[in-house]
């Protein structure tokens, strides 16, 4: 494909466009203009829910569209709305930490709950991956549930994120998606959603398609991002499931990874 052609760039924020600190480069910054200068599109699809990327998306400049929630949120960023979200149905979220208990013993586990103003419950034991998010710790399990939530993030005390999500995996079936977007975040999304789910309904908005799209990203989480993409990147460390369907391998977010490839394809 000519690098001309892509329209859209779609970019995971942690451990991809973000650097460790949760900023963002110079010279991603300016690599993203340039995207933007051409004529095509930036499209922030991350984990985190739209309420914890609110000041993101202002230092990058993104007023339009974003995809939040592991996709679970289409996000106008201009006019502080959802134009599109999905919830996790709270009773089955809670059968799912059952079964998922019954083999693993004790998780500890958070929840985002749903809207633009949505919290980030943590119930006793669980630590944030990210401590510098805001979070509202609660007393007990069962005040996690009293509002509409988007996804439920799990922690093991002892068991690698790769173990606790191919444990959720084989014992959750369709009450839940599982998904593992980073360092200590196994997640529970609704059935059957992922970023990609988010990012296509946000392509048709802007009249745009797979075939024009390149993505960027670090964990399993992105995977269904880089099928529905025409050419993934993954970062250097990113998980090894990601790299085996990525299209190319750039340096790490600390490095401008995105960038450097942002600078060929938009030269």
């Amino acid at each position: 494909m000519n690098p001309t052609a892509y329209a859209l760039v779609a970019t995971d924020l942690d451990g991809t466009l973000l650097r460790g600190d949760d900023t963002v480069s110079e010279r991603s910054l300016a690599a993203l203009a340039r995207v933007t200068g051409a004529g095509a599109h930036h499209l922030v699809v991350t984990g985190r829910p739209a309420p914890r990327v609110r000041a993101l998306l202002g230092d990058l400049g993104c007023g339009g569209l974003a995809v939040c929630g592991q996709g679970a949120q289409v996000y106008d960023a201009g006019a502080d709305r959802m134009l599109w979200s999905v919830t996790l149905d709270r009773e089955l979220a809670e059968t799912a930490l059952g079964k998922i208990e019954a083999e693993v013993g004790e998780v500890y586990a958070a929840v985002d709950q749903d809207g633009v103003d949505g919290l980030t419950l943590i119930e006793p034991g669980y630590l944030m991956p990210h401590p510098t998010l805001p979070a509202v710790r609660v007393g007990r399990r069962d005040d996690l549930w009293t509002e509409p939530i988007s996804k439920v993030l799990l922690r093991h005390p002892r068991l690698s994120d790769d173990e606790l999500a191919a444990t959720a995996r084989a014992v959750v079936g369709s009450l839940a998606t599982v998904t593992m977007s980073g360092p200590g975040t196994v997640e529970l999304q609704p059935c059957g959603v992922t970023k990609a789910t988010g990012l296509e309904l946000a392509a048709e908005r802007l009249g745009l398609s797979p075939e024009r799209t390149v993505a960027f990203g670090d964990m399993p989480n992105d995977i269904p991002m880089f099928l529905w993409a025409a050419h993934g990147v993954a970062m250097a460390g990113a998980h090894p499931e990601l790299r085996a369907v990525a299209d190319e391998v750039t340096l790490s977010n600390e490095d401008d990874g995105v960038a450097v490839v942002l600078e060929r394809l938009f030269s």
